[in-house]
């Protein structure tokens, strides 16, 4: 993770910003807004209404919230409430039905305090963090904190909504302050040489950096649990890149893929590739005490040691997987 200043970030529309228990999902409503969704009759919340008149009422009720700012943002922006209401059903709807994504060593993730999830980073366009922020909230009830490169947040809306989601930029203050708040943190080494490489190279992990998550792990004392995505690597294979269009939008490539550009907006659809996650024992850097993130020697061999246990997870990992469409 390179360091980068702090960006300024907004008032958050107007929310209340006050710190979120970690690991928390969405907000409890406070009673007055439990009182309107019940209706002027006063039926408590669990009365023989039909599901479509209990959705209406909550849904009135969200948006009451949203207009009058009653609702819970932390320091970063993280909405629990708008990120489990409104983007993770977006993203469960591919999780749970198009990539049909198998979860293993879920043990293996603590249920609490603060630890750095490393994976590594494939498919062109990145949904294999939203898959992950899918499986630990649904699964793990642990909201991941991703750590994204500048690109995402010098893009308005998307910066916007990855704030939202419980997202901020990958440098070390940010990251140090999420772990210090008890926080699951995710991090993706390769950064934008993984997600960008060629299909022929799928599933080969690309260099990690210069072991800037390793120093952030030695200093916070959490544990590295290391992770396998496997199943990203076929839903946009990457056959060349347009390198000067690129340069001229100013990003790190511009994908040729079998169906983007040729089918245009179709193209943009990722294939139905079958996904397998698997969560690795944790990586315990207690020995080595947050002074030996001053020594670079240890900072790299500790780098490198975690890159081949995360590449040996994704070998057996995709003989476990088998066949991506099937």
């Amino acid at each position: 993770m390179n360091a980068h200043h702090e960006e300024p970030f907004d008032a958050m529309d107007g929310a209340r910003v006050i710190p979120i228990r970690p690991g928390s999902t969405a907000p409890r409503p406070a009673a007055a807004d439990q009182a309107g969704a019940s209706g002027a009759s006063g039926r408590p919340p669990s009365d023989e209404r039909n599901p479509v008149e209990r959705a209406v009422a909550s849904g009135l009720s969200f948006l009451h919230r949203r207009l009058t700012g009653a609702y819970e943002v932390d320091e970063f922006g993280f909405d629990p409430e708008l990120n489990a209401s409104v983007l993770l059903p977006l993203a469960r709807a591919l999780y749970d039905h198009w990539f049909r994504v198998e979860l293993e060593g879920l043990e293996n993730v603590p249920a609490e305090g603060g630890a750095l999830l490393v994976a590594n980073h494939s498919g062109t366009v990145p949904l294999d963090g939203i898959m992950l922020s899918v499986a630990t909230h649904d699964h793990l009830d642990r909201p991941l904190r991703l750590l994204g490169a500048d690109l995402v947040y010098q893009v308005p809306v998307l910066a916007h909504l990855a704030r939202k989601a419980g997202h901020t930029l990958a440098c070390p203050a940010d990251a140090a302050r999420l772990l210090a708040k008890g926080e699951l943190v995710g991090v993706f080494p390769e950064g934008f040489k993984g997600i960008g490489k060629p299909y022929g190279d799928r599933y080969k992990l690309q260099r990690f950096g210069r072991g800037g998550f390793v120093e952030t792990a030695l200093r916070a004392e959490v544990p590295i649990i290391p992770c396998a995505v496997v199943g990203a690597e076929e839903i946009y294979p990457k056959i060349a890149d347009l390198k000067p269009l690129a340069r001229l939008l100013g990003l790190p490539y511009f994908p040729i893929t079998p169906t983007f550009p040729l089918l245009g907006a179709a193209g943009l659809v990722p294939l139905p590739s079958k996904w397998l996650i698997r969560f690795g024992e944790p990586m315990s850097l207690a020995d080595h005490g947050p002074e030996a993130a001053d020594d670079p020697m240890t900072v790299f061999n500790l780098t490198d040691h975690v890159r081949e246990v995360v590449q040996q997870m994704v070998y057996d990992t995709l003989l476990r997987r088998g066949r991506p469409f099937l």
